[in-house]
């Protein structure tokens, strides 16, 4: 009986046992559970402002004063007064072609017109001479006439011969490349011995002044481009270094590129930019006011771009997730074309914490 009376004890002494554990988890799991506490964030009212349509082409940069520097004459190349990168003035003699040949050229052409002026002279006086023997009647009207022919022809042989010799010692002055304006000296790619002929490409002198962006722009837009838009000549970060307009269009295609030529002078400071330089360069086609939002305001799920809106509700202030589509960037804000309106205010902090609908309390 004894035993009995234990076995009954038992059960009821760990019934009583699991109930005080059970009631004392059930209060440790309500005692933590927080009150639901708004989340603070920072908002963006969303504003109208100017956003351009633009296009972003690469652009090569050409002086307007670059020149290839090439011989007019052929022979060998027997001086080299500059090396590449050197600062040169207009009229300065940068290179020297072996002028001995021409020299000598000049020399026999200066022996002929010697030889050609002694029978100008003789002519002279013969038909001085002639001309007196006939007025004395001592020869004939035709001897006379004789003397004047061959002074004539003498004269203008002479004369020939003069301008022959002047065209020769002209050409002594081809034989000394100068520069055609001041600049900088580019590559040299010939030496001191070469055979140069005209085809020769000696060096370049080019002024990084007066700069122009050549703009090939794609035949698709040909209807859009006029005179005076907008062009920005920016970095590969996208940052803003040229602000000019277009001020020519070309009225042919390049057949290359199916392109259309358009130029546009560079105002910005010339350290910046070099002669063949490559660029980018967004033209400006148009300007309308759109709603912008910052960068760090969108969040992409799939590819779709969303913001949170912080929104009235019945309990307070909520964060809404709204699908929106973005257009170009601003500098640090998109663009959107669909899916806000101005006056909504967009949530721009903490959005890695919220979920649709979560309740938020704006700050300053």
């Amino acid at each position: 009986m004894a035993n009995r009376a234990k076995l009954a004890v038992i059960p009821l002494a760990t019934l009583l046992w699991f109930s005080v554990l059970l009631s004392s988890g059930c209060s440790n799991t309500e005692a933590k559970q927080p009150a639901s506490r708004p989340l603070q964030v920072r908002t963006e009212t969303v504003a109208l402002v100017p956003v351009p349509q633009v296009d972003e082409y690469v652009a090569t940069v050409k002086s307007r004063r670059s020149a290839s520097i090439q011989p007019q004459v052929d022979g060998s190349l027997t001086r080299m007064l500059v090396k590449s990168g050197d600062y040169v003035r207009s009229g300065q003699v940068l290179m020297t072609i072996d002028p001995l040949k021409q020299r000598a050229t000049v020399d026999q052409q200066r022996s002929t017109e010697a030889q050609k002026k002694a029978t100008f002279d003789y002519n002279q006086q013969e038909v001085e001479r002639q001309r007196k023997l006939y007025e004395a009647g001592v020869t004939s009207k035709q001897n006379y006439d004789w003397a004047v022919q061959a002074f004539k022809n003498s004269k203008a042989d002479w004369e020939s011969s003069t301008a022959a010799r002047v065209t020769q010692q002209r050409q002594l002055a081809y034989y000394n490349l100068t520069a055609p304006f001041d600049g900088i000296v580019g590559d040299i790619p010939v030496h001191i011995g070469d055979y140069v002929s005209p085809q020769t490409l000696m060096t370049t002198v080019d002024e990084n002044a007066e700069l122009e962006a050549y703009i090939y722009i794609p035949t698709e837009r040909a209807g859009n481009i006029r005179m005076g838009l907008p062009v920005e000549i920016v970095t590969s970060r996208g940052e803003v270094i040229g602000s000019t307009k277009i001020t020519f269009v070309s009225q042919q295609v390049d057949n290359a590129i199916q392109g259309i030529l358009v130029k546009a002078p560079i105002h910005a400071a010339l350290d910046k930019f070099r002669n063949a330089q490559l660029v980018k360069a967004r033209v400006v086609w148009s300007t309308a006011l759109a709603p912008t939002v910052p960068v760090l305001a969108v969040t992409r799920i799939g590819g779709q771009a969303f913001v949170y809106v912080a929104t009235q509700a019945d309990n307070g202030t909520v964060a809404k997730q709204r699908a929106v589509t973005l257009g170009d960037t601003i500098g640090n804000e998109y663009a959107v074309t669909d899916g806000l309106k101005p006056g909504e205010k967009v949530i721009i902090s903490g959005i890695q914490f919220l979920i649709d609908g979560a309740p938020v309390q704006a700050i300053s």
